[in-house]
């Protein structure tokens, strides 16, 4: 038995679930795949895959093997790639997802600038709200926001997401400025359909948390609706700072509350194990973190704790590189 080309077909059926959609990505008949799987489960002395008529499962042993495997593969894959990585030129089609809001307001604008540094390259762009599954997708990658959860992919932090409570001047007038979190429980706050906390809005101050129950008129399941509501004034929002920062910087919004940070989350780059070194995807993620960084542009007109804007925010998309890459995390993140 050749274990490697053993572990594998393993990792492929694991990922994907079936020995066939396992085949047609090797290249091999499906009585091929599953006899590899078979003779390394007969190595091992293992059962790794739970078989039924409908569906296979990893057992106990089979998450841990995986895990390995996919560890080794990467290593192997890096070997192969390492002499040529300087040589490698990014081409061909680069699936990508992302959400909708940050998609169309950050990432579309990227792309032609991209495009223009990589010509060979296409991208093909998904924008959506709902979760999905970047190896059934078919994704190269995909942009993420919010609290991951632990899986087989790879991540990289991007750039940081604040979220900032603002209002309209007008809504402000009308209703006055809140001054503690406890005073959002008199006001008209606008809500996200899917947020975790749910109708609770937690904020750390500079003494203490706070974790206020709120409620409005207006709920929703999109930011940019939200924004809109908002700037229509209508009531306050809680909202990330990629989605609002030119409002602020306008004047259409005003941050109010600045002395208390609500629970601050991440942008990540995700992606399957198995593609982690390929040139479209490196070239792609190193770019991404590159434009947005440690420090986004986004946040050029937040105020700094003091409540003062900080005129030391960066207001070109153009930052160093944020940080490497990480194992094992996935999931919906919590942007509206």
């Amino acid at each position: 038995m050749d274990r490697l080309n053993a572990m594998q077909a393993f990792a492929r059926v694991a990922e994907l679930g079936s020995f066939s959609a396992a085949a047609r990505q090797l290249g091999l008949a499906k009585s091929v795949v599953s006899k590899l799987v078979m003779g390394l489960e007969n190595h091992l002395g293992a059962r790794l895959l739970n078989r039924t008529t409908r569906r296979l499962s990893l057992t106990e042993a089979g998450v841990t093997y995986y895990e390995a495997c996919a560890r080794i593969l990467g290593a192997v894959e890096e070997a192969d790639l390492s002499v040529s990585r300087l040589q490698a030129i990014p081409r061909g089609r680069l699936k990508v997802n992302a959400s909708m809001s940050f998609g169309f307001l950050h990432l579309a604008p990227a792309i032609p600038d991209f495009l223009a540094r990589y010509p060979e390259l296409q991208i093909d762009l998904t924008l959506n709200d709902r979760f999905v599954d970047l190896v059934d997708g078919g994704y190269d990658v995909a942009v993420r926001i919010g609290a991951l959860a632990d899986s087989s992919l790879i991540a990289r932090k991007l750039a940081p997401a604040r979220r900032i409570v603002c209002g309209s001047p007008d809504y402000f007038a009308r209703h006055g400025v809140p001054q503690l979190p406890e005073d959002l429980a008199d006001h008209n706050c606008l809500g996200y359909s899917y947020q975790v906390s749910g109708n609770e809005w937690p904020f750390r101050g500079p003494e203490r948390e706070h974790r206020v129950k709120v409620s409005g008129s207006f709920e929703v399941n999109n930011g940019d609706a939200l924004r809109a509501a908002a700037i229509g004034g209508l009531g306050i929002v809680l909202l990330p700072s990629f989605i609002i920062g030119d409002d602020l910087a306008a004047g259409r919004l005003r941050c109010v509350l600045s002395a208390y940070r609500a629970p601050e989350t991440d942008i990540h780059a995700v992606y399957p194990h198995s593609r982690h070194l390929s040139a479209k995807v490196r070239a792609f993620v190193d770019f991404l973190a590159e434009r947005f960084g440690p420090q986004p542009y986004w946040d050029k007109a937040l105020p700094a704790p003091d409540g003062k804007s900080s005129s030391a925010r960066p207001q070109a998309p153009k930052q160093q590189r944020s940080g490497g890459h990480t194992r094992a995390q996935e999931g919906e993140g919590a942007e509206p």
